[in-house]
């Protein structure tokens, strides 16, 4: 499709001032009636000593209308241009249909690889609801990246090291056993870490010995390892049935237990350095002279810390990856210690450093407080997905009640309306988690854009025997047609944009808009007509929004039924 800024920037001629130049100060204005790109010209005042008025009437007179652009306007000092509307419709049409399921992809980042960490569950506890976040965007993020021709690898950093193995180990030595673990699986593991912290309030000696177990982990011995990982098995198993539902995948799930052996080399360098420092008996980087507090590495008693752990982590996956990008995709409540990693990497003389980011979001609450899983008061995922799918099938039942696969359908829909929901949103607003909410099935919601996929393949069904090649015959486009072909043309910058922000929201108020305008489109015009042509190019037309709006859906980890 024609890049129409760089092709109206070279009909432009500014002395001192290149094509490549004047096409990135070009900007759409905020109403179409204005035009479709706007020049600003008091960017050039001072170089061409004039007022901006008189520039933008000089260009004005100069500027030759073709087939491309229709009319050139001087307004208050602004350039604006409207294209060759019914041109411009055709074009973006054929540049979607040209490309179909692969439209928006493309290879900029061929040869780079983008490491991404997600998901980040913790073993021998419950996918809870405030994991929805982080595992969404992050598998947005993974497939966004793919599509743009980088190698994305999805990295979930299992929380598998620390004394609470020691706790369940104690818990279940003392309150159950191997058998009722493995029959009622991770219920069982969350009863018993619930039930050790209110004993442990009261019996606080019992954290010495579960201090002991977790040693034993680490000495290697044989029945609390195996324990362990027990526990580890017992928990991915659970959690796979998540990540099915939520189509989520990954490459590594090298955990924090993964860098146990790798610590050693990473501390070394930091004393080799001069950069570790002694305080209170532990071993620090001091960070005061970047107004941060002292960046731990080693507790008094010598044991490591999560920081400790993620230097290891992020040397091996440069080492391993020669990553790009690393992205960690972690709420904002850890902005300190991202900053304090990073900047200690700078210390260690890491120029990788700037390649590392971290994608905080906002955290998921409940209306009635915080969750706990100390406190067994949290929202299981998978509960909360059930019952949006229950919703979707009475609301099936209601509507359709003969559809076929409804179950399937329900399915889809119950799922997507989750995912949509935890990805409509700029990701770094806190949510406060409401059934209310998520199972409302109205509005600029995932089910109103899969419907409206839906719809789309109804009329595509209805106007099969059309002849499309007819299309470009057409003689005038609305402006509802030319609005829905203008968001088309965007869905390429949108995905580089979502890239380049780390915020797949984009993608998913992208699917709103084309949803919304295709429905306008859609109850404004008729379809297939009389006209041979006018129903050719609507039929692309709408065969087009579909795909935008499919692939968009998709890219988010959301199906979208063919009928519903």
């Amino acid at each position: 499709m024609t890049d129409y800024k760089k092709y109206i920037a070279e009909k432009i001629n500014i002395e001192g001032v290149g094509a490549d130049e004047i096409a990135s100060y070009l900007e759409i204005p905020p109403t179409p009636e204005v035009g479709d790109y706007a020049l600003p010209c008091f960017k050039f005042s001072r170089l061409l000593r004039k007022p901006p008025v008189a520039i933008a009437q000089a260009l004005a007179a100069d500027f030759v209308c073709d087939e491309v652009v229709s009319l050139v306007e001087a307004v208050n000092g602004y350039l604006n241009f409207r294209l060759n509307r019914l041109s411009f419709t055709l074009s973006a049409v054929d540049a979607v249909l040209d490309k179909g399921e692969a439209y928006g992809d493309s290879d900029e980042g061929n040869g780079k690889t983008v490491c991404i960490d997600y998901s980040s569950i913790n073993i021998a506890k419950p996918f809870h609801i405030g994991h929805l976040s982080t595992t969404v965007i992050g598998a947005a993020l993974y497939r966004i990246y793919n599509a743009l021709g980088y190698k994305a690898v999805g990295i979930n950093h299992l929380g598998d090291y620390g004394t609470q193995f020691g706790k369940l180990i104690y818990a279940v030595k003392h309150w159950s056993d191997i058998e009722t673990v493995r029959e009622k699986g991770l219920k069982e593991l969350t009863r018993l870490y619930v039930y050790y912290h209110e004993q442990a309030e009261l019996h606080p000696e019992m954290d010495d010995e579960a201090r002991s177990y977790f040693k034993a982990i680490e000495n290697g011995d044989k029945e609390c390892n195996e324990m362990f990982e027990f526990f580890k098995e017992i928990t991915l198993k659970e959690t796979q049935k998540i990540y099915d539902m939520l189509d989520v995948t990954f490459d590594s799930y090298a955990g924090e237990s993964f860098y146990n052996d790798k610590m050693a080399p990473v501390i070394k360098e930091l004393e080799d350095k001069g950069l570790l420092t002694e305080s209170q008996g532990a071993k620090v980087v001091d960070l005061s002279d970047y107004d941060m507090p002292p960046c731990i590495i080693l507790r008094s008693d010598g044991a490591s810390l999560y920081a400790t752990r993620d230097l290891a982590a992020a040397i091996y996956r440069k080492n391993t990856y020669d990553f790009y990008k690393c992205l960690y995709v972690v709420a904002y409540q850890q902005d300190l210690h991202f900053k304090q990693i990073f900047k200690v990497l700078e210390l260690m003389g890491k120029p990788w450093y700037k390649d590392m980011v971290h994608v905080s979001y906002g955290m998921v609450s409940m209306e009635d407080g915080a969750m706990s899983t100390r406190k067994g008061k949290v929202i299981l995922l998978a509960d909360v997905i059930e019952k949006t799918i229950e919703k979707a099938l009475d609301v099936i039942n209601a509507k359709n009640p003969d559809l076929e696969n409804k179950e399937q359908t329900a399915r889809d829909v119950g799922t997507g309306a989750v995912i949509f929901g935890a990805l409509s949103n700029n990701k770094i607003k806190d949510i406060v988690f409401s059934y209310d909410k998520v199972l409302n099935f109205d509005g600029e919601t995932g089910p109103y854009c899969q419907y409206t996929v839906a719809r789309c393949n109804s009329v595509l069904k209805k106007g099969e025997a059309a002849d499309l090649s007819k299309a470009k015959k057409v003689e005038s486009v609305s402006a509802e047609e030319f609005n829905l072909a203008v968001l088309l043309a965007d869905f390429p910058k949108t995905l580089k944009e979502a890239a380049e922000k780390y915020e797949p929201s984009f993608v998913t108020r992208y699917a709103v808009d084309v949803a919304k305008a295709f429905n306008k489109f859609y109850f404004e015009h008729k379809i297939v007509t009389d006209d041979a042509s006018v129903t050719a190019f609507r039929l692309k037309l709408t065969a087009a929004a579909k795909i935008c709006i499919k692939k968009s859906l998709a890219l988010l980890g959301i199906k979208s039924p063919e009928k519903m």
